[in-house]
C-alpha cells in the first residue's frame, strides 16, 4: 500500500517555485532561516486568533489584544524572528501595534464570534494527506461558509491555486462539516460562498469568487501531478537570479557546487555550517537604488521624529540652546504663511499687476513677493492680510565648540 504524502499549498507553492528546494527542506529536513516577515504575519495571525476565539464568551479589549500581542512578540529574540537589529524590530513592533489600534478603530464596535478560528484540517484523498489552516471561517446559514485569510505583507493580490485549495478543503472536510452541523444539523453538505483575503496593514478585504468545477478538476490533477513528480524523486532545481539570490540553500545547491548533497539530514541537523551563511549575489543597480531610496526613507522619517521630539523637550524645558556631548542644538522659529483661498489671492494678484512676477502662483513665489523691494509696501500688507500666518519651530544642528 502505497503511504500517503503529507502536502499542503505551501509545499505545493515550493516545489513549483524550486523542487530542489523542496527536497532540502521536505525531503532532507533541513530548516530554513528565520524570516521577519513570517515572524510578523506569525504574530498578527495569533492575535486574530485571540480576538476572534470562538470559546470565549467575551472579546477582549484593544489594551488586551496589544497586551497578548506584546507578550508573543517579546517571547523570542530579534534575530531569532529574522530582523536584522533590534532598531527593525521594534520598527516591526510599532507596525503591530498601529495595525492592531486601526483595526479595532474600524471593527472594534461590530465583532462577530466566527465559526472557527485557524482550524487545522488534515483530509485524506487521492493518496495524499492535505493539510491546511483555515484562518477563520464564518458561518452564512444553510450550509453556506466564508473563508477569511489574513495577509500582513505589502501587498495582496489573487493567489487562484491557494484560494482553491481552501474550497476544497472547506467543502470535503468532515471536520468543517461537523462544526456546520453542531449549530444546523440538517445541513448535509458544505458550500464555499465565499473567499476572501483580508489585508490587515490596510484593512482591505478582497472578495473573490468560487471556482468552477471545471477550474476545480484541473487545479486538483494539477496537485496530482506535483504530488506525483514528488513520489518519483523529480527534484531537478530551476535556478534562476532572482530565485537563488536569497536562498538558503544556495551554499549546498548542486548548482553551485556541482555535486549532490551528502550532508546531514533530518531535524538533528539543526542549520548546518554551509547553509548558516549563503553567498550573496552581485546586486543589481536597480535593486541597489531601490535599497538606498528605502533607506534615505527610513533616516529621513526617523529625522523628522527626533526633530519633534527635541523642539518638544527644549520647550518643555525651556531651553533654546542644549549642548551635547559632539553637537549643540539651538532652536529656531520661522514663521509660514498659507494660503487657503488660493482664488482670491489669484484675483488680488491680477488686480494688483503682479501675477507675471510669480509665473505661476505657488505657495512660495507668492511668500517671494513680500521680500520684493520692487512690490509696492501696501500691496504687500494687503497679500500678507489674506494669509494665515503659523509658526514653525524647528532646530539647528551644528557641532559643539
Amino acid at each position: 500500500m502505497t503511504k500517503k504524502l503529507s502536502f499542503s499549498y505551501s509545499k505545493m507553492g515550493m516545489y513549483k517555485e524550486c523542487p530542489q528546494k523542496y527536497k532540502f527542506r521536505y525531503i532532507h529536513m533541513l530548516p530554513e532561516q528565520p524570516k521577519y516577515y513570517f515572524a510578523f504575519g506569525s504574530a498578527l495571525h495569533e492575535v486574530m486568533e485571540y480576538v476572534y476565539n470562538p470559546q470565549n464568551a467575551a472579546f477582549p479589549t484593544m489594551e488586551q489584544a496589544l497586551a497578548f500581542f506584546k507578550k508573543h512578540w517579546d517571547s523570542t529574540s530579534f534575530d531569532q524572528k529574522g530582523y536584522a537589529t533590534m532598531e527593525k524590530e521594534m520598527l516591526g513592533y510599532e507596525e503591530g501595534c498601529r495595525i492592531i489600534r486601526a483595526y479595532y478603530g474600524k471593527h472594534g464596535s461590530s465583532l462577530v464570534h466566527p465559526l472557527s478560528v485557524e482550524m487545522k484540517s488534515t483530509l485524506d484523498m487521492d493518496g495524499l494527506s492535505l493539510i491546511s489552516i483555515l484562518d477563520r471561517i464564518d458561518y452564512l446559514g444553510e450550509g453556506r461558509v466564508k473563508i477569511l485569510d489574513y495577509k500582513t505583507g505589502k501587498t495582496i493580490q489573487r493567489e487562484p491555486d491557494q484560494l482553491m485549495m481552501y474550497q476544497k478543503v472547506a467543502e470535503s472536510s468532515p471536520a468543517v462539516l461537523n462544526l456546520v452541523q453542531a449549530l444546523d444539523p440538517s445541513v448535509t453538505q458544505i458550500k464555499v460562498e465565499q473567499m476572501c483575503f483580508y489585508h490587515l496593514p490596510s484593512l482591505q478585504e478582497l472578495s473573490f469568487e468560487r471556482s468552477s468545477d471545471k477550474e476545480m478538476y484541473e487545479f486538483w490533477q494539477r496537485v496530482l501531478g506535483v504530488a506525483d513528480d514528488i513520489r518519483a524523486g523529480k527534484f531537478e532545481p530551476t535556478p534562476s537570479e532572482s530565485k537563488c539570490r536569497w536562498c538558503d540553500y544556495r551554499n549546498i545547491c548542486p548548482v553551485f557546487t556541482g555535486k549532490e548533497y551528502d550532508g546531514p539530514s533530518g531535524w538533528g541537523a539543526k542549520n548546518p555550517a554551509p547553509v548558516s551563511a549563503p553567498e550573496q549575489l552581485p546586486k543589481s543597480d536597480d535593486e541597489v537604488l531601490s535599497e538606498k531610496i528605502d533607506r534615505l526613507g527610513e533616516i529621513t522619517a526617523e529625522e523628522k521624529k527626533l526633530r519633534q521630539e527635541i523642539v518638544a523637550l527644549m520647550n518643555q524645558l525651556g531651553y533654546q540652546r542644549q549642548y551635547a556631548t559632539k553637537y549643540q542644538a539651538e532652536l529656531k522659529t520661522r514663521k509660514k504663511l498659507t494660503f487657503s483661498d488660493k482664488q482670491k489671492v489669484v484675483e488680488f494678484l491680477r488686480k494688483a499687476h503682479l501675477l507675471q512676477k510669480t509665473l505661476v502662483p505657488t505657495q512660495s513665489r507668492i511668500e517671494a513677493l513680500l521680500s520684493d523691494g520692487s512690490v509696492d509696501e501696501n500691496l504687500k500688507a494687503q497679500l500678507l492680510a489674506l494669509g494665515q500666518e503659523e509658526k514653525i519651530e524647528d532646530i539647528e544642528i551644528s557641532e559643539a565648540n
